[in-house]
């Protein structure tokens, strides 16, 4: 999914039908328009959903879709949404006690790739943390890209923008959540510590892994034993495996 031109106040372009699909069952982001190429079922449903929430549906020929998305992977549909909103640590923390549950959240230290970043949402929102935290800076932002990538689970879990990653651990451990940073250069293996309780992950991003001054933030480091000559994985893959240890966990719990 490509992001809209312009700036980042202006709508933004979703695209294909999984992405529209769930951004139109969340009704998280305030959807604008939404264009389709065909009246069949799969496309008739959805207009539909549209429709039934006040949003304009108009029907345009494929040239206008390839304009609008040159790689074609639009796959005939597209809603032009306004920009996610940002949440709160409040907010996150609040969405734990709701659910009765054991705050578990992400914290991404500096992951630049859009594609990454919508993985870790995913693999978070399917693991049921209940948030995730961003720096403002020299990192990913919420862009459609973004939203692609993630299937839809961007609608469905809140995500955070902090200016300063080191002073939201400390406020996160005032609060009660003990913070794990997962890095290679750890002593302790992820299996041998309890993720049952309010607990934070921090992850690094792409090639320079979390940054000194962040890691020193952290409660505790934890690593994911590597058999292989390579010594680390992609973010996606260690917010997954460490993520589902903590749901393994917590499912043995209860």
């Amino acid at each position: 999914m490509a992001q809209a031109a312009g700036s980042a106040d202006e709508p933004e372009m979703l695209y294909g039908l999984h992405a529209v699909r769930e951004a139109l069952k969340a009704g998280s982001r305030p959807i604008q328009r939404l264009l389709v190429a065909r009246t069949d079922k799969q496309f008739t449903d959805l207009a539909r959903l549209a429709r039934s929430r006040h949003i304009p549906v108009h029907v345009q020929p494929l040239s206008s879709f390839d304009r609008l998305v040159p790689n074609g992977k639009h796959q005939g549909i597209i809603a032009f949404a306004a920009a996610k909103a940002y949440q709160t640590e409040e907010s996150i923390l609040a969405r734990a006690a709701e659910r009765q549950e054991s705050p578990i959240v992400v914290i991404l230290d500096g992951v630049e790739d859009p594609h990454n970043l919508g993985a870790v949402i995913r693999t978070a929102e399917g693991a049921g943390a209940h948030g995730i935290f961003i720096p403002e800076r020299r990192a990913a932002g919420l862009t459609s890209v973004v939203a692609k990538a993630s299937a839809g689970a961007i609608d469905h879990i809140p995500v955070a923008r902090v200016t300063n990653t080191s002073r939201l651990i400390d406020s996160l451990k005032a609060a009660g959540v003990w913070v794990y940073g997962v890095t290679p250069a750890a002593e302790k293996k992820f299996t041998e510590v309890d993720l049952r309780g309010p607990v934070g992950l921090v992850l690094g991003g792409e090639g320079r892994g979390i940054r000194a001054g962040v890691i020193q933030h952290c409660d505790e480091c934890i690593h994911i034993p590597m058999k292989g000559r390579i010594q680390s994985l992609n973010v996606s893959a260690a917010a997954a495996i460490v993520l589902f240890e903590a749901v393994r966990q917590r499912d043995q719990r209860n």
